[in-house]
């Protein structure tokens, strides 16, 4: 998760908590639209728990290096 908000920060302008707030926003809107799938959302972008995303688990880039080759 923090490569993603690295990412925001470095292309946007933004700060680390304001790139974080837009990963929420994102994440909240996948949910409400695609009710179905919120649980693969959550799985994918990291729980909002932040020992998860201490520990580097679960977050987002974490599921795209486990998908690349």
């Amino acid at each position: 998760m923090q490569e993603l908000i690295n990412k925001l920060v470095e292309k946007t302008g933004i700060n680390a908590e304001q790139a974080n707030s837009v990963i929420q926003v994102v994440k909240d809107f996948a949910k409400e639209k695609f009710p179905m799938l919120g649980g693969a959302v959550d799985n994918l972008f990291g729980s909002s728990d932040n020992a998860t995303q201490a520990n580097g688990t679960g977050g987002f880039m974490d599921k795209v290096d486990d998908m690349l080759p």
